[in-house]
């Protein structure tokens, strides 16, 4: 594929519109479909969030230069992969005899194509073989050999049709750790590769995969755990349950009713860079929240799950953590239910300070009460001080659970002393 050649964007059937990036220039480009403008269907797909422009011309793009975007609009560079299935793309190139670094970014969005999280498709798509057949064990072997840096791993030690198998349920996943898409038939119990299939008859899940030995003790579980104190405290996240009492799965929200829906992060909604701190606070996720005229109990619900992170000490809570979810038939965005609430730090490991991915009221650490209240106050949020405590109240529940699930009490205990106590 040439390096400067344009590719399409498909959402619910219709032509959306077509990106490009040409290398030379290092810009990319992106054009509405004028039939798609003229139909006026879906209207606030893309928010006019000072990116696009809902015009037929040509737009030019050259200051999405970053890791984050590589080059292309924000709301395109959601659908990349991220960290690490960028990883494990690398690496089934090369068994490919590809090499990754000759790969454009529009090219990657080909090997997208109709795969990608969300509701967003890429033509002409790259083909790739399809398999049905997905074992865990296999895969996590794999996995195991491509993410260990501290010895070379030879094309030899790598069984390409097991690579195309992680990468096909593996690399649209975001985030940085480990974790497949797959599907789970209702009735059979059956499990597919969940890249391609979003029919009702599935269950689709994202699995975070625990790797044996890799930090110490089992950060699915302890994720679970936040889970079910999470939704014990009323937040709304998908449904989750653990895999061999080990790997983590959660229901995806991007599959629902046999339909894919359009979902873009807080990123690639205004093109904050989530590695940057200027952007990164609550207070700009709130200002986003309110222009895309989220209902009322979206912004109380935002409100809960800062504090929740904050008091839970979940630092990693960045823009790419909060996303929002399109209605088609409305033509109005939501909240999304909540996901990656964890720990995000090594318990096993000492800290002085930690500092949060998102500002609250300018701060990063030494947050207090005041901090907290200031944004309540601002947002109007009613009995902010009575949602405080019961989150905070919900520490006692989630030592109780951390037991349950057998998380030792070394790593409970080292967790509970990172948690913030504001009343």
């Amino acid at each position: 594929m040439a390096k400067n050649e344009i590719i399409t964007v498909f959402c619910f059937g219709q032509e959306i519109g077509r990106v490009g990036f040409d290398e030379d220039l290092n810009r990319s480009s992106f054009q509405y479909n004028p039939e798609y403008l003229e139909s006026k269907k879906f209207e606030n797909l893309f928010p006019q969030t000072g990116i696009l422009n809902r015009v037929p011309q040509v737009q030019l793009f050259s200051q999405f230069n970053s890791e984050t975007f590589q080059g292309v609009p924000p709301m395109i560079a959601d659908s990349l992969p991220d960290v690490f299935g960028n990883i494990i793309f690398k690496k089934w190139l090369e068994t490919s005899h590809k090499q990754f670094s000759q790969i454009s970014v529009i090219e990657q969005l080909a090997y997208v194509a109709d795969r990608g999280m969300g509701a967003l498709e890429y033509r002409p798509s790259k083909e790739i073989p399809k398999s049905s057949s997905i074992d865990l064990t296999e895969i996590i072997a794999v996995l195991k050999k491509v993410l260990n840096t501290k010895q070379e791993v030879h094309e030899s030690a790598l069984n390409h049709d097991a690579l195309l198998n992680v990468f096909k349920i593996g690399t649209s996943a975001g985030g940085a750790r480990p974790k497949i898409l797959i599907s789970e038939h209702k009735q059979s119990g059956e499990i597919i590769p969940g890249d391609l299939n979003h029919d009702s008859d599935y269950n689709h899940f994202i699995v975070k995969l625990h790797l044996e030995d890799e930090v110490g003790y089992n950060r699915e579980v302890v994720e679970y755990c936040y889970y079910l104190t999470a939704t014990h405290l009323g937040i709304n996240m998908m449904p989750s349950k653990l895999i061999d009492q080990k790997h983590f799965a959660t229901l995806r929200f991007d599959r629902q009713d046999g339909k894919k829906k359009h979902v873009l992060t807080a990123s690639g909604l205004t093109g904050w860079d989530f590695q940057r701190p200027n952007d990164s606070s609550y207070e700009n996720l709130f200002e986003l929240a309110l222009f895309l005229k989220v209902p009322n109990r979206d912004i109380e619900e935002l409100f809960k799950r800062m504090v929740f992170n904050l008091i839970f000490s979940n630092s990693d809570d960045h823009l790419k953590n909060h996303s929002f979810i399109y209605d088609e038939a409305t033509d109005r965005w939501n909240l999304s239910p909540a996901y990656d609430l964890t720990y995000s730090l090594n318990p096993l490991l000492n800290y002085t300070k930690t500092s949060r991915a998102l500002s609250i009221n300018g701060k990063r650490v030494d947050i207090q009460l005041e901090d907290v209240l200031t944004i309540a106050e601002t947002l109007t949020i009613k009995n902010a001080r009575n949602v405080i405590r019961e989150i905070q109240d919900g520490i006692d529940f989630w030592n109780e659970k951390s037991k349950e699930i057998g998380i030792s009490n070394d790593i409970s205990q080292r967790i509970d002393r990172r948690f913030v106590r504001l009343v």
